[in-house]
């Protein structure tokens, strides 16, 4: 039986966005400002709303649920990828690979049922508003966000443990800027079939399954709008699920684009650019869509600002002249 140099590998290559050493500064200020607008954006959100108790409703409860998972998502990946950029290395250890592909599947199927709970949130409140504040209690609110970090971990730890099982060839170059499964998993030397199947399962069940739970509770969100008589009553009750709308829409329809590119072009870095928008993107401007569309949100971020700079340490700065 002829011997097959196959083996465990200590590290993966992670091949970026680009191969052009030249343009390696500008991708590394180009993400790390986008990082750090999207932590500082979705902190300020959560913080906002737990310093207002006007905001003490379920529907900012899930809100700031989904600002904090937004802040752990991009964590995952793009604080590695500025490392290996600025330490001139693209290697990711097997552990820390395993590790990242984790968080990172955990994380996008949390953001997904939190998105499905925020759908039914809103279907309750227009197509049931006299028992919304009986269906919608804080218990209640609380299980929901327990029970989608419980089906989340699922998914996550199952590909895990199926990547357990596959062996790679001593030289793994990823064509990405972090571990995505699909690229991971092609590159391995061993039979792969449990590990597409379950995959492309997990792609029904965290895309398909919520998706089709968002469509579902606006379409009984749009009769009830409909119903309503008067045009500002209609207005009114649409503003509510505006801005969740347009996150929803943001979000599924960068994920689809990122798939219907990668299907149509063989080119891995054009893939890898384009999962930059609903990695990166999406959670960037989650903060500033509910900012700019919920006069809410709008005064508890300006009251949050104003606390924050009438401090001592910046009312003694302000004084010194300083």
């Amino acid at each position: 039986m002829e011997a097959r140099n196959h083996t465990w590998v200590v590290e993966f290559l992670l091949l970026g966005l680009s191969d052009d050493p030249g343009l390696q500064p500008l991708i590394f200020m180009l993400f790390l400002s986008m990082y750090l607008v999207t932590v500082s954006g979705n902190l300020l959100i959560v913080l906002a709303i737990l310093s207002d108790p006007h905001l003490h409703t379920p529907m900012y409860f899930f809100l700031s649920n989904l600002s904090m998972v937004d802040i752990c998502f991009t964590s995952t990946t793009i604080p590695k990828m500025l490392e290996n950029i600025q330490t001139q290395s693209r290697a990711i250890s097997y552990a820390g690979c395993l590790t990242q592909m984790f968080f990172f599947i955990f994380f996008a199927a949390l953001d997904n049922f939190l998105l499905t709970v925020m759908a039914y949130d809103r279907f309750v409140a227009i197509c049931h508003p006299l028992h919304y504040t009986v269906i919608m209690n804080s218990h209640l609110c609380v299980q929901l966000v327990l029970l989608c970090w419980v089906i989340s971990v699922l998914p996550a730890l199952l590909h895990r443990l199926l990547m357990l099982r596959l062996s790679f060839c001593t030289h793994v170059e990823i064509p990405h800027f972090f571990c995505e499964l699909n690229q991971v998993i092609h590159r391995a030397c061993s039979d792969t079939f449990l590990n597409d199947l379950m995959m492309y399962l997990a792609a029904v069940f965290l895309g398909g399954g919520p998706l089709a739970g968002i469509l579902y509770s606006y379409s009984k969100i749009v009769s009830s709008i409909c119903a309503i008589s008067s045009t500002p009553g209609k207005c009114k009750a649409f503003s509510t699920c505006a801005s969740h709308l347009s996150v929803v829409s943001l979000f599924y329809g960068t994920a689809l684009g990122v798939y219907l590119s990668s299907a149509a072009t063989q080119n891995s870095h054009s893939t890898a650019a384009a999962s930059v928008m609903y990695t990166v993107v999406t959670s960037m401007l989650n903060p500033f869509i509910y900012s700019l569309r919920n006069n809410d949100i709008q005064k508890a971020v300006k009251a949050h600002l104003r606390g924050i700079f009438q401090w001592p340490f910046f009312s003694h700065s302000h004084n010194s002249g300083l």
